[in-house]
């Protein structure tokens, strides 16, 4: 384990003062309010080779699925983004930090990404980063009392390693992450209640102390998306003028184009409930679509639109149609792997779905602007979908919430499969209902009779 210096000791404990509760009623030292969604990666979890399965189910025989036969993806996640994530975990778990950070600066210089467009830099920092937030976020969930020392141990034992390594600009900026992903742990720590004034008061904390971290490595962040990444993120936490916001997540897609979540991050920060407006929302997306059309095409306007007109029933109602689907195919055109397949068909058959379901009272223009976006479907599924990966949607059925709680992996992916399978059967369900049989192939769809 960690050896840390006098220094180091130092450092812990007034970063313990910090971020430790006062008795009741006391306030920590700072507080700022914490606003938007913050950008974050998924879980880390082992990964198999796809293989064709038949759908079997002990239900009566009347259900659609019945009829469709499809490869399920048993890997929980791109096995590239999942290895990685694994070798960051690997290296803090090995404590190895020089490689770790060398490892992570080869692949920031480099641009390597995914073949989904994820950066590869910032899963290795997820990764090595996974084990201290979700000892934090299983504390919480626990109910731990907020001085417990399992809710700092990990985190003060990064802030060691970040003492004796203060010139490196990667393990600072790895430290500031788990700040941030532990700041949004506190600000909800459940789900199903408001974010109380001490756990807000927490979440600030940890916010001040990533920007305390951050600030003295702005400049850096120039020519580098992983560190330009890790300032966007605190941007997102913290609340800014929308233009700063702008700007800032502009100059991290210019140094990236390939990776579409600050495209998506940015939309969402651009919508009024994140002190936007519907015109930046609308300016911001164009100008994406513009600065990225070498990569995306149309696409960066329907990333920047992407998770905005799940969120919001105006931005749905006010969105070009028109260029979001041609945006849709160009995505598919630059990206099409079978994770981005299944990410766009999620996302019209249960994403948008459910956001209509939501709107208590959603304007007509909406509803027939999700309509026709959702019907993407249907070309998605006939002419490019070969697979299903179980997980992708599962995560589309909670609207891409990264604050979702999971526990229990197997279950949310069966949940995911069954949703997944339900919606791609209804879509042949004249064919199947006309006596035929569902098999994907590798050349699409195959009809047989039953």
């Amino acid at each position: 384990m960690f050896n840390p210096s006098r220094q180091a000791r130092e450092m812990f404990s007034r970063i313990s003062g910090l971020l430790s509760a006062t008795a009741p009623g006391g306030q920590l030292r700072s507080a700022s309010k914490a606003r938007a969604v913050p950008v974050a990666v998924p879980v880390p979890v082992p990964t198999t080779q796809p293989k064709p399965v038949e759908q079997t189910v002990a239900s009566p025989a009347t259900r659609l699925e019945d009829s469709l036969s499809i490869p399920i993806c048993e890997a929980d996640g791109d096995p590239e983004a999942v290895a990685a994530q694994d070798q960051g975990q690997f290296l803090a778990r090995q404590e190895l930090w020089a490689e770790l950070s060398a490892e992570i600066r080869a692949a920031d210089q480099a641009r390597t990404v995914t073949s989904s467009g994820l950066p590869i830099a910032e899963l290795i920092a997820f990764g090595a980063r996974a084990d201290v937030v979700h000892a934090t976020e299983h504390a919480l969930a626990e109910g731990k009392d907020a001085g417990s020392r399992a809710l700092i141990r990990g985190l003060m034992a990064f802030e060691a390693l970040r003492a004796e390594h203060r010139r490196d600009p990667y393990l600072t900026a790895l430290v500031a992450l788990a700040h941030i992903d532990i700041g949004w742990a506190w600000r909800r720590p459940d789900t199903r209640q408001a974010v109380t004034p001490p756990n807000q008061r927490r979440c600030a904390a940890h916010f001040n102390r990533a920007a305390a971290l951050l600030h003295p490595i702005a400049e850096l962040s120039a020519d580098s998306p992983f560190l330009r990444a890790a300032q966007c993120a605190l941007l997102a936490g913290q609340g800014h003028a929308p233009e700063d916001v702008a700007d800032e997540f502009g100059a991290l897609i210019a140094l990236l184009p390939r990776n579409h979540r600050p495209m998506r991050s940015l939309g969402t920060l651009m919508l009024p409930r994140s002190a936007g407006s519907y015109a930046a929302l609308e300016l911001e997306a164009r100008r994406t679509a513009a600065n990225t059309a070498d990569t995306w095409g149309a696409g960066g306007y329907a990333w920047v639109y992407f998770d905005a007109l799940a969120l919001d029933d105006q931005a749905c109602a006010r969105v070009d149609t028109r260029v979001f689907l041609a945006g849709l195919r160009d995505i598919v055109a630059a990206a099409p792997s079978q994770e981005m397949i299944n990410l766009l068909t999620a996302y019209c058959c249960v994403t948008l779905r459910r956001a209509e379901d939501t709107q208590s009272e959603a304007s007509h223009q909406a509803a027939a602007n999700r309509q026709r976006i959702a019907s993407a479907a249907d070309w998605l599924i006939r002419d490019h979908l070969q697979e299903l990966h179980p997980m992708v949607w599962a995560h589309a059925a909670e609207g891409f919430d990264n604050s979702a709680r999971v526990r229990s992996v197997s279950r949310f992916a069966a949940r995911g499969e069954a949703e997944g399978l339900a919606a791609i059967a209804g879509h042949f369900r004249k064919e199947i209902t006309a006596g035929q049989t569902v098999t994907f192939t590798a050349e699409g769809p195959r009809f047989t009779p039953a």
